[in-house]
């Protein structure tokens, strides 16, 4: 401090002293004092200068004293400029700081008051409006108040005032916020708002973060908003992180004021909560089932059976390599289609997935008079158009086949006026495989005596047994045998073809169903599949078989001679009474193993040797060393003659067919 006039020092950057300027700010008009006071009473001589020295500016008037300084009165915009104020103490000349003066002229305003008067005279409504406005310019702080508008005529008066502030500098109020330290999940939004009020119009509004300027992004959204002199500015902050969180802060100017508004935010991480893990976990689980069920039944659709046809006709052989005919190009031939109301229909024998298969009689199918029991094969009514087409393909294959006396023959069918019905023979013992297996208790092997005949040790008889719940071969023409023929008689008519069976001998046979089985039968059985399967052969049809040979399990081929492999097992199924091939032996790599390094089964128990020695044949690695179904069919056929001619007592067989 210096004596004579008070005042404050500063340091420049290299430590010299300075005197600061001090910023003095007015409207125009007014008048403002400059606060250089004495500090010495020894002081006199006070008066104001300019920063440069330089003469004051026409018109401008001040008064000077120790104890309030400086006053300018009346303010003109002329007057700004930088001022000092000096005075003479003793011999020495002292100087105040410096003090910049800025004049701001008053804001223009005008006040605009209407009247209106509505007139009684003319016919129609008609107003004639009169205005008046008082403009005031360049406001000064003594024109603060309020104004009245006063209008007046013959009906009476009417007033209207306005109340007008004149602020001599620029304010910007911020209104409080209720918590400027926020707590907010991550990925959560926030908003930060500040309101307030300011005259002028703020011109700058900007938030901050630690220090650096927010720019308007998709993850920091700034919306302003105002409304006459209210104002409000919005941080929004969208799907917080952690490293987001801070300080935030709005700064607003106008000019004459500035002011900012602070927000600290905290960032925490996510806290699971305790029921939504087990929630969470309970879903996923739940879906994960679901679709593993979804993919279950999906498949099991895919790998629902489809109804197939059961024959393929072959058109041409080349090699190895067959050209099918498309079972639904062959013709049908009307002259088996049979009357509905002739069919009366019994118990269902089988069923399937799309069909089943009903016992039925026919009236009038083979005489006018006659009455046959027949089996009736037919769809489901769940069955679509391919199930549909498909039985009737089997029809057409079928009637292509013709009749033979070791196959299921077509007797008829229906196939308009409603669902397709195919009439076949009805077979009561039911299928082979089947029968045997019901026999099993019952059978006694005949033995081999000295001079190498087969006999029978005895026979029993069983009553309770019941063959009815298959199919049997049951031609509806030809010779009808004397029910008092033989076994053996019929056995060896059945090799020549020659009679076929009608009802009688079917109640017979069905009644011989309670007798037990020997070798003989047994060789019978397999003379009449071979003669089957040769007779399929002749018609160039493929009958599906249950065992593939080497060749079509390591190739890929199937030829007549890998039916023939396929007919050795079915012998061996014949002659162990029904046992499953290859017994205790899993379809896996070790056993196609074995099968390709020779591996074969052993003689069933109730196979005789020359039968035992026509399934390993069949067996041959080599298709060409397998003998043909015609061969097959002569060898059995000798075994039958000297069976059946050093057979000591009559022997019973049945006539079972395998399809």
């Amino acid at each position: 401090r210096e004596t004579g006039i008070q005042r404050k020092r500063q340091r420049d950057s290299k430590g010299r002293s300075i005197l600061p300027c001090l910023p003095v700010m007015l409207q125009l008009g007014d008048s403002v004092s400059i606060p250089c006071l004495a500090t010495d009473p020894a002081l006199v001589n006070l008066r104001l200068e300019t920063c440069k020295g330089r003469a004051l500016a026409p018109g401008l008037q001040y008064s000077a004293t120790l104890e309030a300084g400086v006053t300018i009165y009346s303010t003109e915009k002329a007057f700004e400029g930088c001022y000092v104020c000096s005075g003479q103490l003793g011999e020495a000349e002292v100087r105040s700081g410096r003090y910049d003066l800025t004049v701001r002229p008053g804001e223009d305003i005008g006040c605009a008051s209407q009247v209106a008067s509505a007139s009684h005279i003319l016919a129609e409504n008609f107003t004639h409006v009169r205005s008046a406005v008082l403009r005031i310019k360049a406001v000064l702080a003594q024109d603060a108040g309020r104004y009245q508008c006063e209008a007046l005529n013959e009906k009476g008066a009417s007033t209207k005032s306005v109340w007008l502030e004149v602020y001599a500098k620029g304010f910007i109020h911020v209104r409080p916020v209720e918590n400027s330290t926020i707590k907010v999940r991550s990925g959560e939004s926030l908003s930060l708002v500040v309101s307030m009020e300011a005259y002028p119009k703020p011109n700058n509004f900007t938030w901050n973060f630690m220090g650096q300027a927010l720019a308007n992004t998709t993850d920091h959204v700034i919306t302003t908003d105002n409304h006459s002199h209210s104002y409000s500015s919005e941080l929004r902050l969208v799907r917080l992180k952690m490293a987001e969180g801070g300080v935030y802060t709005f700064y607003a100017s106008n000019g004459d004021a500035t002011v900012n508004q602070s927000f600290t935010v905290f960032v925490i991480s996510k806290v699971t909560h305790a029921l939504f893990t087990p929630l969470l976990i309970g879903s996923v689980s739940a879906a994960t089932v679901l679709c593993l069920v979804l993919v279950v039944l999906f498949y099991k659709y895919l790998q629902k059976p489809k109804y197939q046809i059961q024959w393929k006709v072959i058109e041409g052989i080349h090699g190895n390599n067959y050209v099918y005919i498309d079972p639904t190009q062959l013709p049908y031939d009307n002259q088996w289609e049979f009357p509905r109301d002739k069919l009366r229909f019994g118990k269902t024998l089988g069923s399937g997935a799309f069909g089943k298969v009903v016992e039925a009689t026919a009236y009038g199918l083979s005489k006018a008079d006659s009455v046959m029991t027949v089996a009736v094969k037919m769809l489901k009514p769940s069955a679509h158009a391919t199930e549909k087409e498909a039985l009737m393909s089997e029809l057409k294959v079928l009637s292509y086949l013709g009749n033979h006396m070791n196959i299921v023959n077509l007797l008829g069918a229906c196939t308009v006026g409603g669902p397709t019905l195919v009439i076949t023979e009805f077979c009561c013992f039911g299928d082979l495989l089947n029968f045997l297996r019901r026999k099993r208790e019952t059978f006694f092997s005949s033995k081999m005596e000295d001079d190498c005949y087969y006999r029978n040790i005895l026979r029993h008889s069983n009553p309770g047994s019941d063959g009815r719940n298959g199919y049997m071969v049951m031609n509806p023409s030809g010779t009808d045998p004397s029910p008092c023929t033989s076994s053996s008689e019929r056995r060896r008519s059945l090799r020549k073809g020659k009679p076929d069976y009608d009802e009688d001998v079917t109640s017979q046979m069905l009644q011989e169903d309670s007798l037990s089985l020997d070798t003989e039968d047994l060789l019978s059985f397999s003379y009449q599949v071979a003669k089957g399967m040769d007779f399929l052969a002749t018609k160039n049809a493929r009958l599906p078989v249950k065992w593939m040979s080497l060749e079509s399990i390591f190739e890929c081929v199937y030829t007549f001679e890998s039916d023939v492999w396929s007919y050795g097992i079915l012998l061996w199924e014949i002659f162990s009474l029904g046992n499953s091939p290859y017994p205790g032996m899993p379809v896996d790599s070790k056993f196609y193993k074995l099968i390709k390094e020779g591996y074969r089964m052993d003689a069933p128990d109730f196979a005789p040797s020359e039968m035992y020695q026509i399934m390993r044949s069949c067996w041959d690695a080599d298709p060409c060393q397998r003998p043909p179904f015609r061969k097959i069919v002569e060898r059995i056929e000798k075994q039958l003659s000297d069976t059946t001619k050093h057979v000591g007592e009559p022997q019973t067989s049945r006539s079972i067919t395998n399809t």
